[in-house]
């Protein structure tokens, strides 16, 4: 599964290629081509990256533009008001006896079907909102389900020795048996026994990865190939980078299927994105701005170009709905929304809101970077030198975790269970013997 991380570019090298690290680490690295990298990157960049982790370590995906360098000064200027001061006073009325019910309902205010007076609900009611209609929403994209059934076929043609390694092989690479044998090695010691040889196991494992990682991606691509209509883009963009490794694209049973996920992709990308300029219409139409600027802030792919009639009318239904009379709450939404969207500097209402509360006030403040011309419509001058802000995150809500019955007995007893020490991995040292033997394996070209 892919994740993303901030990497640096270390070097350039003579093929066009490009060395990276991980920012302020010394792991993970590795080199990425010339066609990921943005236009106008430099050594010493700092870039975000898709990243995905597999057998071989870690593979660049996908690469955004690099961040830009502002000072952190953190200070909103207020313009202060010219408006002379004028002082308040106010005198307060005496308490008495109430007389309201003696003297019945007013004449000049209308009294409702209780007989009461009805300027009261008139002068509490607040401005109210009408939720625009539902829109169906699209069935969520599947992921991908990877199988067995080439990992196992590999694992069964190999010696029983050689199974463990392959085991540690498929869940970290030949660094996972380095790290397991130097384990190994450390409990022996303590022990007393001898340490176990590692330059032959460690030749067995490069010698079963590239097998194990053409299995890998076959189990996965055919997992894949099962819901290439429904299939999410992450996934499938996942398996295609990995289609072009030079240890999978040369064995002849991955061409036929890659081409297949290169065609597949590139259909999915197109339906993608005709779905969301569609549902970015539907809820425009509707009403349903909010849902419309959250939408067009996520395409399916970077770099997909805004349509301008979409982009005009998408600004001008969210500048109708910035009324003055609109709740704090509502303008709230809508300039979180439309802060991240391609219409942030088409946004233009007339007036300020005349509500105006002191959440409005911070994130009028926070979001100014953004929104300049929003920010000029409270009186907040933006620092030129102020770093974008980001979306705001939903906060996480943790389960409650479920105890089974035999856990709840036992803790009311103020006794526990006593657990079973857990099973260490451990490479078995008849390999050892048999690594100076020919193997069954065909020597390929060992990659860590």
């Amino acid at each position: 599964m892919s994740r993303r991380i901030e990497i640096e570019l270390t070097s350039k090298r003579e093929d066009g290629s490009w060395t990276w690290r991980a920012a302020g680490a010394r792991e993970p690295k590795g080199i990425v081509v010339d066609s990921l990298v943005p236009a106008g990157a430099a050594v010493k960049d700092v870039l975000r990256a898709e990243v995905e982790t597999d057998l071989d370590g870690t593979r660049v995906l996908t690469i955004q533009a690099p961040k830009q360098k502002t000072a952190r000064t953190g200070l909103l200027e207020i313009l202060p008001n010219e408006k002379p001061f004028e002082p308040v006073t106010q005198q307060l009325r005496k308490k008495g006896p109430r007389d309201d019910k003696k003297r019945g309902p007013r004449r000049d205010r209308p009294a409702n079907k209780d007989g009461e007076s009805g300027d009261r609900p008139q002068r509490n009611r607040r401005p109210h909102f009408d939720a625009p209609p539902e829109l169906p929403q699209r069935p969520k994209a599947k992921r991908v389900r990877a199988g067995r059934a080439h990992i196992d076929a590999v694992l069964a043609a190999l010696p029983e020795a050689h199974r463990t390694i392959a085991e540690k092989v498929l869940s970290g690479g030949v660094p996972a048996v380095r790290a397991a044998i130097e384990e190994q090695n450390k409990n022996a010691v303590a022990a007393g026994q001898e340490k176990v040889p590692a330059e032959g196991l460690v030749q067995i494992a490069e010698q079963l990865l590239p097998k194990l990682r053409v299995a890998e991606w076959l189990d996965k691509a055919e997992g894949a190939q099962k819901i290439l209509t429904d299939i999410d883009l992450r996934d499938l963009r996942a398996i295609v980078v990995a289609s072009n490794d030079p240890v999978i694209a040369r064995d002849e049973s991955t061409r036929k299927l890659a081409e297949a996920m290169k065609a597949g992709l590139v259909v999915r990308q197109e339906t993608e994105t005709r779905n969301w300029l569609d549902d970015i219409q539907a809820a425009t139409n509707v009403g349903r701005v909010v849902r419309a600027l959250k939408l067009s802030s996520q395409p399916p792919k970077a770099g997909v170009p805004f349509p301008p009639a979409l982009s005009a009318q998408l600004a001008t239904a969210t500048t109708a709905a910035l009324t003055i009379d609109a709740p704090a709450e509502r303008w709230i939404a809508l300039l979180e929304a439309a802060a991240f969207s391609p219409v942030h500097g088409k946004v233009t209402p007339v007036a300020p809101s005349s509500q105006v509360s002191e959440e409005l006030t911070k994130t009028v403040m926070r979001l100014g970077p953004l929104m300049p011309q929003i920010a000029a419509l409270y009186g907040v001058v933006v620092d030129p030198k102020a770093p974008a802000p980001r979306p705001l995150r939903q906060p996480r809500t943790e389960k409650p975790v479920r105890k089974k019955a035999s856990q709840v007995n036992a803790d009311a007893a103020g006794k526990r269970q006593p657990k079973p020490a857990p099973k260490k991995d451990t490479v078995p040292a008849a390999v050892v013997e048999t690594s100076s033997e020919p193997s069954d394996i065909s020597p390929e070209v060992p990659a860590d």
